[in-house]
């Protein structure tokens, strides 16, 4: 299983009474992978992790699953600050069939050190035999995962890569250079793809690619070609910071839920 090029973190589609719409997830996911999408992300933050019910969470997976029917890898987002709850919800993930691995993202609220995130992701690994990618995004957990953290990280067998989304480029140049190239380094940050890419990462987590799979997928097998500078000028644009619902980061609240935008 290779790790490479444009990757979705899929929203959840809801209906107006607050539960799964589930013939849009299945339509979302047939989408993605027709359009080029080469990983599929669901119940990660743009699928509303946070807000899932453990029931939701499982039938979100079981759907993208079933609708990727193998074509892509599925990597089910799973994240806890507690480190016996994250390991006993990791076993949970591992037991659906089907399953390609799990992304999980630094324990939130509590801080604690490298050590710290250390023993917790150690703590996963060991607990389940499906491959896991890391999930680094300080903004939201208030906790950074440094370079020699996740190189101690990625020496074991079952931690294959990690989503970056700290947006601190000499710190992913840091782990870039260092780190072995059976690990995967891919962009969390859609505006950040590309200056990963250069600097050796194998692709992007996008947000923007649930509304624009083609365009974002066509940017990537450009980037991983060393082909961006006969990129067609319509694509540029994906280079800036999305606009629109995407890009708008204060929630606000429907039926309970915390909508990005």
């Amino acid at each position: 299983m290779t790790l490479q090029g444009c990757g979705t973190a899929l929203v959840t589609p809801f209906l107006p009474d607050g539960s799964l719409d589930e013939p849009s997830l299945t339509s979302l996911v047939h989408s993605q992978i027709d359009a080029g999408v080469s990983l599929l992300v669901p119940c990660g933050t743009t699928g509303e992790a946070s807000t899932l019910t453990e029931h939701e969470t499982q039938r979100v997976i079981e759907l993208t699953l079933a609708a990727a029917a193998g074509r892509v890898p599925v990597f089910a987002g799973s994240t806890h600050n507690s480190t016996a709850q994250a390991v006993l919800n990791a076993q949970r993930l591992a037991r659906i069939p089907g399953l390609n691995g799990i992304l999980t993202a630094n324990p939130y609220y509590n801080r604690p050190n490298q050590e710290g995130q250390f023993q917790h992701f150690r703590a996963i690994a060991e607990a389940i035999d499906l491959p896991i990618l890391l999930y680094n995004i300080p903004s939201r957990t208030a906790t950074n995962l440094l370079p020699e953290t996740v190189l101690r990280l990625a020496e074991l067998p079952n931690i294959v890569g990690i989503k970056e989304s700290s947006g601190v480029m000499s710190q992913i140049t840091e782990l870039l250079s260092h780190a072995p190239s059976t690990f995967a380094v891919l962009s969390g940050d859609d505006a950040l793809a590309i200056p990963i890419i250069a600097l050796g990462g194998v692709g992007l987590v996008s947000v923007a690619s649930n509304a624009i799979p083609g365009p974002m997928s066509q940017m990537l097998t450009a980037a991983l070609a060393n082909d961006c500078a006969d990129r067609p000028p319509a694509q540029r644009p994906l280079l800036r910071p999305h606009a629109g619902p995407l890009h708008r980061t204060q929630p606000c609240t429907h039926q309970g839920r915390s909508w990005p935008y």
